[in-house]
């Protein structure tokens, strides 16, 4: 696939808007490596391939064990998740296909019941500044750098 125009060229002053709601969320208070985890499920969900690329070269940084990473799109059928873990990534995936699921009560609640309010509050918006990134990468045609591993 061909990539459509360089969005971070194009405009830069809009690219580094969307950059600083990521960089805030550096001083969040979720986890660096279940924000990862976070985002990079979500990126799998949506398809971006740019992203999936960069969250999992994130989570390697982070040493997370390269299982995890491999099995996190099939994370309800393995047991190596814990229950943090678990509800985040429910909400994660009922915020990202909202329109099926309209962010289900049962699924709200078991995220409040791990997350106090600043949490839940920080966690959508990682949840929503992935979708966020992800649709402005695939609609662009954003490409993963070439690697050398």
């Amino acid at each position: 696939m061909t990539p459509r125009l360089n969005y971070k060229k194009a405009s830069p002053d809009t690219w580094n808007a969307v950059i600083g709601v990521s960089t805030q969320l550096n001083a969040a208070s979720i986890d660096p490596k279940l924000r990862a985890l976070i985002e990079l499920r979500v990126s799998q969900i949506n398809g971006c391939a740019y992203c999936v690329d960069l969250h999992i070269r994130e989570l390697r940084k982070l040493g997370e064990k390269a299982q995890r990473i491999d099995c996190l799109t099939v994370w309800r059928e393995v047991g190596f998740y814990d229950e943090r873990e678990r509800t985040a990534l429910a909400w994660a995936e009922a915020l990202t296909r909202v329109e099926r699921t309209q962010a289900p009560d049962d699924v709200y609640e078991a995220m409040r019941a791990q997350f106090d309010e600043r949490a839940a509050v920080d966690l959508t918006v990682v949840i929503s500044q992935m979708n966020s990134m992800n649709r402005i990468s695939i609609g662009f045609r954003g490409q993963p750098p070439a690697r050398a591993d």
